[in-house]
């Protein structure tokens, strides 16, 4: 369900809260929650859709149907019941019976599982997989280790364009980027290129070699706080053309 007036042109003058949840009102005594959306589920669907209608005769709500996708979860049905896909974590993975040779850090191990644990208060997706890793916290198998860093997602993708010639009085180009670690911005810049370029081409090139150079810097920075970046960076160039 969601709450018409939580648009910038909702029909409503009223707006919607509700109370904290535990574990939050103590902290933050005096304070409510601002109500977005919701979800609501149970298992008699008369009553599901009696306690639905009667949201709707006190505000204006808009039914959205059934659940697919919040949160990061996405939600598939089929004749056996519901589910919950858990991407971080590879499909019926056995890290119980993994064997072999040990984590070359443990404790590098359980520090990365600390930082998932506290990941979780925002993104709860993560809680299944982060609870099978926090298993292994005494003796981690290096193979633990690698699934730990599926979930933490530690590689740089990267993003630049270029507006060619887009200043009127010097003619030289524009650059920017934008760089990912996992899913979380790290760095991002707009600046004007430093000469001019003769073609497109050739600032979609100078462009590139300024987001590389950053990529290189925060390889290097990475290595430095002791993350060990050996997988490829990921460059992708935004090109719009116009026919």
């Amino acid at each position: 369900m969601d709450v018409q007036n939580a648009f910038l042109h909702g029909n409503l003058n009223e707006e919607v809260y509700m109370k904290m949840p535990p574990g939050f009102a103590s902290e933050n005594p005096g304070k409510v929650c601002r109500l977005h959306d919701l979800i609501i589920s149970g298992n008699d669907a008369m009553a599901v859709q009696k306690f639905k209608n009667y949201l709707s005769s006190c505000f204006h709500m808009k039914d959205l149907g059934r659940l697919k996708y919040f949160l990061g979860i996405e939600v598939a049905r089929n004749a056996e019941g519901i589910f919950l896909s858990k991407t971080p974590l590879e499909q019926n993975h056995k890290l119980a019976l993994i064997e072999g040779e040990d984590a070359h850090d443990p404790a590098q191990y359980r520090r990365l599982v600390g930082r998932l644990i506290y990941l979780t208060i925002t993104r709860p997706e993560l809680s299944y997989c982060v609870h099978v890793l926090a298993q292994f916290m005494q003796q981690p198998k290096k193979g633990h280790w690698e699934a730990a860093l599926r979930v933490s997602d530690l590689n740089l993708y990267a993003y630049c364009d270029s507006d060619w010639a887009s200043c009127p009085l010097t003619r030289r180009s524009v650059t920017g980027y934008f760089i990912c670690l996992g899913t979380s911005p790290v760095s991002w810049k707009t600046k004007k290129q430093q000469t001019v370029s003769r073609s497109s081409a050739e600032a979609e090139y100078r462009s590139m070699t300024t987001a590389s150079c950053e990529l290189k810097w925060l390889k290097g920075l990475l290595r430095f706080l002791g993350v060990d970046h050996s997988r490829s960076m990921r460059l992708s160039v935004i090109i719009i053309c116009f026919t």
